[in-house]
């Protein structure tokens, strides 16, 4: 049947008089409306929307309802874009290798819409900054959900490298590949367990502290609930708003004073500079519960440091672990009511928001940066001024030579030839002559360069820019849309995989076993009568995949969700004789 439409108005597109009327602006949107569907590929990936939903898939879409016109509306195009980051289909463009009728029959239509026409809707959803106001409106429902999660939060930046042609962004340091390459630097705010709750983007990086205390600490200031009062913060001297936890770029005690200062934040990273090494016996053994709730042992001791030096200097507390072969690994904090016990669970489970930036690059291409458009720069943004980048690189390269030959000298100076043999001592004098003079010429030449620096402001604004040097912004809006349904998407998967843990699944076991549920076949038959809408999964090849499954889809069951646009209810089951019908064990 799909074939044979492709003779008519495309391949899969059997709805011909709805699509006419949409066409004329008769029917806004097509009805959802399921038929009885056996092996639909990827139908497994249904067993996904009930944690969709929950996380907010469809939560304050208002916004975007007046923009989608035509047969698609705005929840079959989020609910096809959430489907596809889920299934590893990691752009539009690789919807070309999909059966477009397959996959509309995951949606109640009679196919997805062709790649040009997603790039469209798309962008309508994205006009006028609707996505960024969509993802800011997210980000608040999420840490109103979960009060707990964002008592502390975890701040770090990931690079996204641009190989494009379209404009030609800054440089920076991709610690990855060791590289400094064109491309956007993203700051992500997650919990203790890497679940996402926003990102901050960042054409011209100004670094962690700046976007810190201009973009991110604002924000949360006015978004983080539950946060004490004025009164409350004023009858204990040592209670805080909440905890915000980076890494070794974000040490700088006169930030953490501020932050205390000011908003009475109080901040963890590790200690950049710390004092020699603190006496063994200091060090106790603990049984510290991490925030997955996994118990570890830890040796730990802890002190008040002075860190910082002049008026930015400050006390706060110093929390070292000794491990097995001796290093101390130190950290800092001004969040004074916890134990330090809880303080390095908080530190060392950063390394969840790694694991985040490495699953999500592996898994939903959140590094990728394919854009097709640009967009101007304000007048007034401020970038690093190119004359100055080249006075520095300049500097810098001088003073390794410099460094050098110094070195040398000192060298030569210390293991003098001897006078008895004339011609290798007459030799090393011109060659220690010669090294004098190069330090000498080097050393002037320093001072000239730092001399323009002093004159030559780091920064300019954009307008001040030689046009050879103008770089432009890539469209934001497409981006934007993905990166939040790329996290509802994360959100979703990290919700399911918490129900399949067990004593014979670990979490990422879990993960595992949730991608191979989302691509399985699966048996769409709709019970129009009765309102329900029946998913058969074609179960894995292991009983013990089968019994998990069975396990999370009575669960899904429980939840007796209805089809959105539907008055459907839907109705998960594995085929009989492998793990039971999910229905019947919800029953």
């Amino acid at each position: 049947m799909d074939a044979q439409a492709a003779e008519g108005m495309g391949t899969a597109c059997t709805r011909v008089e709805e699509r006419t009327l949409a066409a004329f602006g008769v029917c806004d949107g097509a009805p959802v409306r399921f038929e009885a569907c056996l092996d639909v590929p990827k139908g497994g990936v249904l067993c996904a929307l009930p944690s969709l939903l929950m996380n907010g898939l469809l939560e304050g879409v208002e916004e975007f309802e007046s923009k989608v016109k035509g047969y698609y509306r705005c929840f079959h195009i989020l609910i096809l874009l959430a489907f596809m980051a889920l299934c590893r289909i990691k752009t539009v463009e690789q919807l070309r290798g999909h059966p477009p009728g397959e996959l509309g029959k995951l949606l109640g239509l009679d196919r997805v819409p062709e790649v040009r026409c997603l790039r469209r809707k798309m962008d309508e959803l994205s006009s006028d900054d609707a996505a960024g106001v969509w993802a800011a409106h997210l980000g608040k429902h999420w840490m109103g959900a979960d009060p707990e999660a964002v008592g502390t939060l975890y701040v770090d930046g990931h690079v996204r490298v641009y190989h494009g042609e379209q404009t030609k962004l800054p440089r920076r340091y991709v610690s990855r590949e060791r590289l400094c390459l064109r491309g956007t630097t993203d700051y992500w705010v997650n919990d203790a367990i890497g679940r996402p709750f926003f990102v901050v983007e960042k054409v011209v990086d100004p670094g962690l502290l700046k976007t810190l205390r201009d973009d991110i600490v604002p924000r949360l200031l006015k978004d983080v609930p539950g946060q004490p009062s004025e009164e409350e913060l004023s009858a204990n001297p040592y209670s805080c708003r909440f905890i915000l936890v980076f890494d070794r770029e974000g040490y700088s005690p006169a930030f953490f004073q501020e932050m205390w200062n000011n908003h009475r934040i109080g901040c963890l990273s590790y200690h950049k500079h710390p004092d020699k090494a603190w006496p063994l016996d200091w060090f106790k053994e603990y049984r510290v519960t991490m925030p997955n709730a996994e118990i570890v042992t830890l040796h730990l001791a802890e002190m008040g440091s002075l860190a910082g030096s002049g008026k930015d200097a400050v006390w706060m507390r110093e929390v070292r672990k000794l491990t097995d072969s001796g290093h101390q690994t130190s950290l800092i904090s001004t969040a004074f009511e916890l134990p330090h016990t809880e303080l390095a669970a908080r530190m060392f489970s950063r390394w969840c928001q790694e694991n985040f930036f490495r699953y999500m690059m592996q898994h939903f291409a959140i590094d990728l940066l394919q854009e097709y458009g640009t967009d101007p720069f304000p007048d007034t943004e401020e970038v690093v001024n190119p004359a100055w980048r080249e006075l520095d690189r300049s500097r810098n390269s001088l003073q390794n030579k410099l460094r050098y030959r110094r070195a040398r000298y000192a060298e030569m100076s210390m293991h003098p030839e001897s006078e008895d043999d004339k011609a290798r001592y007459d030799k090393w004098l011109r060659k220690k002559g010669a090294l004098l003079e190069e330090i000498e010429h080097f050393e002037h030449q320093i001072s000239g360069e730092k001399a323009r620096l002093k004159t030559t402001p780091k920064h300019i604004t954009w307008a001040q820019l030689e046009e050879k040097d103008r770089f432009h912004r890539l469209l934001p809006g497409r981006r934007r849309l993905m990166d939040t349904i790329r996290m509802i998407a994360y959100r979703a998967e990290t919700a399911m995989a918490g129900v399949l843990v067990g004593p014979t699944v670990d979490f990422a076991a879990a993960r595992s076993l949730l991608q191979d549920l989302f691509v399985m076949e699966a048996d769409i038959l709709p019970d129009p009568e009765n309102k329900l809408l029946h998913v058969r999964i074609h179960g894995a090849s292991r009983p013990a995949a089968n019994r998990a499954l069975g396990q999370l889809l009575s669960q899904l069951n429980a939840a007796q969700l209805q089809y959105p646009g539907t008055d459907m209810r839907l109705v998960y089951e594995l085929p009989a004789g492998q793990a039971g019908k999910a229905a019947e064990v919800s029953a």
